[in-house]
């Protein structure tokens, strides 16, 4: 099935008056027993997928194509086949429900004082995301927001950034990125959700948002977001991008500080559908991509969308709260490999330094980056600066006296190659965890650069080194366990240290096949978005490629092996929010969301078609996977 914004849809589109396609009910992933028609018990055992083909034809390659079918095994030897469809909350750049009345434009962009930013590149409109990413579900015990019919669920869905103006300009970057609070109305009949209300979060008072990409549901049932590559204090002339979004965002260039941005946002929802917003700014300033919280609500495993990035973790003081904490860097031992056969290479953790959030932030506000170290794009001839390389690229560096805290946790790219971590992965993307076998799962979208050997980005000492270029990318396995002491002799008061990495599950790159796939269709192509769920036994696979012309979501079977394809998103569209739920009120979801439809698709009949369907290639939906028929309760 599709779905698209097509004119004759657009009304009905607003309500999500559609046709009711339905989440997956209780009964499929409670371990719970219920009568069978006979009378006899019958219990969950397990879920698998029936994976779909990937569409060939052009109006399956325009639009959202899902195909694929979810068969729950029971005990008494039934298995329950539901095909899955997708259904949107909505397309951004429409009208939809604001909270408190009114309508408010999906995914449209604020300045510092909550102003729409207008887009006076042709007819003047208010700018608005095709991006959008990260999305977390959650209910809260007592919701006091109104106009719902059965059970109020809210979701937190978040925009990276607008791909081009209303004149085809690139924008990447250029604009502070929205973050938003859904208001959702559950049918406690079907399970089915319905966009009620939608609500604009304030990021003033976290000087905005920058490069919002994915994002988790913390523990404590908060939404963990994410700011991507962070902007390169010691040369922000080189990133013409921060002195746009410095406009966009305050009004004047050079008024938006570097240092405020390449952190963690955490959005708290509240009773009445609102939701406030707080920055963490002592996890790093690193591409933050999405970060996983461990089951003791402290440790905290985080990825580097990065060239010459490198594998991190937070251990906060207090559980639930991320406002201090010790932050370290993976230093690799030998052993690395892309052979899933391999133990893989241990990981022993470089402390980087202790912090408070608010100490962080003082020292953001008040150090320049010459206050904290000297750095050079060519050799200075001074034997005190140390080589490194940073994104790709070599720099001199020194470290000013006294400046070691400051550089950890406002230079963590610079200050972990000072002190010995493996800064050698390229783009180690979304992060995700396996609680019951006590493994986490790293995307890495691209293999090649800083990862292989003889590459000017690659240094022997990461002991991160593959021989040959993998582009389609791969999955990282980590081990996780207690005990562990770090790099100067101190115990890590942890019992989730990934301890060991491994190569799990590889893309297959190819000659470009009759469709212009770069990679094997049938496999992984540069894996981002990664959500384990444990009742399932599944990991999700959201893909960002530009080896596959459709990038597809998948289901691994942990167990099993077997990697179904689930959904085809439009040519050129990236995979993205996506979140497993075992469980709300009952109902189980998929969320997945895709963002710049088109994007590098050329003149021709699928462009013509991808831009009819999606308001010009401008729009992108939010959304969720579905199954019909309707659900039974069995329990």
């Amino acid at each position: 099935m599709s779905d698209h914004p097509s004119p004759s849809r657009r009304q009905a589109l607003k309500y999500l008056s559609a046709v009711p396609l339905l989440p997956l009910g209780p009964a499929l992933l409670g371990a719970c027993s219920t009568p069978s028609p006979a009378g006899a018990s019958r219990q969950y055992v397990s879920t698998s997928f029936t994976s779909m083909p990937a569409p060939t034809d052009i109006a399956a390659r325009a639009t959202t194509s899902v195909a694929s079918t979810m068969n729950v095994a029971m005990s008494d030897g039934s298995v329950l086949p539901y095909a899955l469809s997708y259904q949107t909350f909505f397309y951004s750049g429409q009208q939809v429900p604001r909270l408190g009345g009114g309508t408010i434009l999906a995914g449209g962009y604020y300045d510092i004082h909550n102003q729409p930013i207008i887009d006076s590149s042709g007819t003047p409109r208010q700018f608005f995301s095709d991006c959008p990413d990260g999305t977390s579900l959650l209910s809260l015990a007592n919701p006091t927001v109104g106009g719902i019919k059965g059970k109020a669920v809210f979701a937190v869905v978040q925009f990276e950034y607008t791909s081009r103006d209303a004149a085809g300009h690139g924008a990447y970057g250029k604009l502070p990125s929205p973050i938003a609070v859904l208001t959702l109305d559950q049918d406690q009949r079907t399970g089915k959700l319905s966009l009620v209300h939608y609500h604009n979060v304030d990021t003033s008072k976290v000087h905005g948002l920058w490069i919002t990409c994915g994002a988790s549901l913390s523990p404590w049932n908060t939404h963990l977001s994410s700011e991507e590559y962070e902007p390169d204090a010691h040369f922000l002339s080189d990133s013409p991008s921060f002195g746009a979004f410095s406009i966009h965002t305050f009004g004047a260039a050079g008024i938006a500080n570097p240092y405020h941005y390449g952190h963690v946002p955490e959005v708290t929802v509240h009773p009445d559908g609102s939701g406030s917003i707080k920055k963490h700014y002592c996890l790093g300033r690193i591409s933050h991509e999405l970060i996983q919280v461990m089951p003791d609500r402290r440790t905290v495993l985080m990825g580097d969308d990065y060239t010459n990035g490198g594998l991190f973790m937070f251990v906060a003081d207090r559980e639930a709260d991320l406002s201090s904490g010790t932050l370290y860097v993976a230093r690799l031992g030998p052993g690395f490999s892309l052979d899933p056969k391999s133990p893989g290479a241990p990981l022993r953790w470089i402390p980087l330094g202790h912090a408070s959030s608010d100490e962080v932030k003082r020292m953001a506000d008040t150090l320049k980056p010459a206050d904290i170290m000297s750095v050079f794009k060519s050799d200075p001839g001074d034997p005190s600066y140390a080589k490194i390389v940073v994104d790709g690229k070599p720099n001199w560096v020194k470290l000013r006296p006294g400046m070691d805290k400051a550089a950890a946790f406002l230079e963590t790219h610079r200050y972990a190659n000072l002190v010995g971590a493996s800064m050698g992965f390229t783009k180690l993307e979304g992060t995700t965890l396996n609680i019951r076998d006590k493994v986490a799962y790293s995307a890495l979208s691209n293999i090649q650069a800083s990862m292989v050997k003889g590459h000017a980005a690659w240094r022997e000492s990461n002991n991160i080194s593959v021989p040959s270029p993998l582009l389609a990318g791969g999955i990282l396995e980590h081990t996780l366990r207690g005990g562990q002491i770090d790099t100067v002799g101190r115990p890590i008061v942890s019992e989730w240290v990934p301890v060991r990495t491994r190569a799990l599950l590889l893309g297959e790159d190819i000659a470009p096949d009759a469709m212009g796939n770069k990679s094997n269709a049938d496999r992984i192509g540069n894996p981002d978005n990664l959500k384990f769920s444990e009742r399932m036994r599944t990991l999700f696979i959201g893909e960002d490629s530009t080896s596959h012309v459709n990038n597809f979501l998948w289901a691994y079977h942990v167990d099993t092996g077997k990697l179904a394809r689930l959904m085809s998103l439009p040519a050129g569209a990236e995979s993205t929010g996506l979140h497993a739920v075992d469980e709300i009120n009952g109902w189980t979801y998929i969320m997945s969301n895709f963002q710049h439809a088109g994007e590098k698709v050329g003149p021709g009949e699928l462009r013509s078609r991808i831009d009819a369907n999606y308001n010009g290639g401008y729009s992108a939906a939010v959304g969720y996977l579905t199954a019909t028929p309707m659900q039974p309760r069995l329990g």
